[in-house]
């Protein structure tokens, strides 16, 4: 070892000795300026400028000294450009004057808020089941998905038939204003009601409206002229309504339905794109944590390396072979790699964090305290699909071609009802009821009117048949015949009497009319169908947008995925050759003829070159999974179900 180190520092001393007479000869043939320069030649030859003697002494005997003043350039020489301005440098100020770094103990290097032993394995199926059912944001997606079935629920309620019951009961009194409209003795009108009114009404999808109603009450009414009391009147009523032009096609129950239905399935195909999203981004997070462990040992066994090169340098230091700087050095090294190990550790617990933060709901979860360790191996590596087969595919399963439909299928939507709206209005009125009734007739002599009616009536015809005693038999005056004030029986009775005369339609009505309008000018309508259709063209540009992003991404992930390979296969190549190389400089720094130096710039090589691979490897498996989400076959892969995603988060 003293004779190879001894033969380097002559070989040095001679490399540099040539070196200084190379530079010296080189100098003597550069143009230097000089105060009048020669016109060029016909055909000028360099000329070599005879060197002028030296003005002071040479800095040692062995290493010759170059002149103080250049000398002048041969003729027609290119002068050198001006040596480059000096940069301006602004003024630093000097902070924190008389700082200094205080002490650090070196800390507890245990992973935060885990047990560390034992490792808890943890399987990528494992992961992807618990971040499909245990996921925060999934389970959100899941009752979205719910509040859209709801809000169907909710739009066919306007279908809904509506029941409706309202029983009632008056009692007023009035001031007698005649004689007719008065009661007993001239007194106040008195009139008590009990009575109840239901039905049901509603509208279909196609826009009619239809009511049926049913009403009865018992009055009790002491007006003089009244021949019944208490009355039972009755009815049953039907209406409908039918629109001929506007709302006859399409009308706003409908429309909400529609829309209902249309939200509905944009939101399951929400649910699936952030059910992709996740499944994406737990698999991503599986294999950096993969990555970081791995990271770990190639940092550790560089560590390892390292604090062996530092033993064996210290003990040559110690027998003099070799020299301290060597031991800095390797010490040097050492501390970078324990640095190495601690970074790649934060990593770890980093990436934990964040794998955890995906499968889990809870944060008082047991899991939250295990120290998590990947246990599935490395992703089978799909044959490389063709560009038009990825964007095929991704343009068949991708969730958001299901949203894409959904909003044209919306905006359609708008448009039909708004073209709806144009229409004038033109309803078709149909209504038919039947009434009952039936009450207690008053006796005639209870009744003040008729009675006076009768008396009047018999006095006049004693009258006529005095006068007609002497007249002619020809000219004989007709008598009054008095009416029937008996009212027929089938209006006598009570409340059963009154249904019974509803159900025969002894009384009934008819209706049936036209009602017509329209706004002048309708500008709202117009307005609306505008918007619809600006809708209808936004919808065709966000679908060439999306078609244009999914190729896009298609053409991305399939290229880093054929990148991803060819970096994996250069990276285990440059590994082992760098392995090799430092078990070659190994035998050379045993044999003499390297020097520490080397060495541990050989272990640094192997070190980052284990990185790269790991790296590599790690970029081709989450290449893999883009390849797989940006086809939509990462849902289908994993079988999954629209109805379990966040299933375990929301049932709980």
């Amino acid at each position: 070892m003293m004779r190879a180190s001894v033969c380097g520092t002559l070989i040095a001393v001679v490399f540099l000795t040539s070196n200084f007479s190379a530079t010296r000869a080189v100098a003597q043939q550069l143009p230097q300026p000089g105060p009048s320069a020669q016109p060029p030649q016909a055909s000028p030859q360099p000329q070599r400028t005879p060197q002028p003697q030296a003005t002071t002494a040479p800095l040692s005997p062995q290493m010759p000294q170059f002149s103080p003043q250049p000398s002048a350039p041969p003729q027609g020489a290119p002068r050198l450009p001006p040596p480059p301005q000096p940069a301006y440098l602004p003024k630093v100020p000097y902070v924190a004057p008389g700082y200094v770094a205080p002490p650090v103990r070196v800390p507890n290097v245990e992973l935060i808020g885990v047990t560390q032993q034992p490792f808890v394995g943890l399987r990528l199926g494992d992961a992807i089941t618990m971040g499909l059912t245990r996921n925060n944001d999934l389970a959100v997606a899941q009752s979205n998905r719910r509040i859209a079935g709801y809000q169907i629920v909710a739009a066919r309620g306007a279908f809904d038939v509506r029941f409706m019951v309202q029983p009632n009961y008056s009692y007023s009194t009035q001031a007698p204003q005649n004689a007719f409209f008065a009661g007993p003795n001239f007194g106040p009108i008195v009139q008590q009601q009990f009575g109840v009114s239901t039905g049901i009404n509603g509208v279909t999808p196609g826009g009619q409206q239809y009511s049926v109603t049913a009403s009865g009450s018992r009055i009790n009414n002491n007006t003089s002229i009244n021949t019944f009391n208490p009355t039972y009147p009755t009815a049953l009523g039907f209406n409908l309504t039918q629109p001929l032009f506007r709302g006859a096609y399409d009308n706003e129950p409908k429309r909400t339905l529609q829309l209902a239905t249309i939200n509905a399935q944009n939101s399951t195909a929400q649910a699936l794109l952030s059910a992709s999203n996740v499944l994406a981004n737990v698999e991503d997070a599986y294999w950096d944590l993969v990555a970081a462990w791995r990271d770990v040992a190639i940092q550790e066994e560089a560590l390892r390396e390292a604090r062996a090169q530092a033993a064996s340098n210290a003990r040559l230091a110690r027998q003099g072979v070799s020299a301290p700087i060597d031991v800095l050095q390797s010490n040097t090294q050492v501390n970078v790699f324990q640095d190495n190990v601690f970074s790649a550790l934060q990593n770890v617990a980093r990436l934990q964090n964040q794998l955890k933060q995906l499968i889990l709901s809870d944060p008082t979860d047991q899991l939250w305290l295990a120290n998590l360790v990947p246990m599935s191996p490395v992703l089978q590596l799909p044959p490389e699909p063709t560009l038009a087969d990825v964007v095929a595919r991704a343009l068949t399963n991708r969730p958001e071609i299901d949203q894409l439909r959904a909003a044209r299928a919306s905006a359609d939507v708008n448009v039909t009802y708004a073209r709806e709206q144009l229409k004038p209005q033109l309803d078709l009125q149909l209504g038919y009821t039947t009434n009952g009734f039936a009450g207690q007739a008053i006796p005639v002599q209870n009744i003040p009117f008729l009675e006076s009616q009768i008396q009047q009536t018999i006095t006049i015809n004693e009258l006529v048949a005095f006068v007609n005693k002497q007249l002619p038999p020809n000219k004989q005056i007709p008598f009054i015949v008095p009416q029937n004030q008996t009212p027929p029986g089938y209006l006598v009775g009570g409340l059963s009497q009154s249904l019974n005369n509803l159900a025969n339609a002894r009384f009934p009505v008819y209706q049936a009319g036209l009602q017509y309008s329209i706004p002048f000018g309708n500008h709202t309508a117009k307005a609306n169908y505008a918007i619809a259709q600006e809708q209808v063209r936004q919808t065709e540009f966000n679908e060439a947008s999306l078609i244009q992003r999914i190729t896009a991404e298609s053409r991305n992930a399939l290229q880093a995925y054929r990148s991803a390979r060819y970096r994996l296969i250069a990276a285990r190549a440059a590994r082992e050759a760098s392995e090799k190389v430092l078990a070659s400089e190994n035998r050379r720094f045993r044999a003499g003829v390297s020097t520490t130096y080397f060495v541990l710039q050989r272990q640094l090589d192997v070190a980052n070159n284990r990185g790269r691979e790991l790296q590599a490897q790690t970029d081709l498996n989450k290449a893999v999974v883009e390849l797989q989400r940006v086809t939509g076959s990462i849902l289908r892969d994993n079988n999954l179900d629209a109805s379990t995603i966040g299933s375990a988060t929301y049932n709980r």
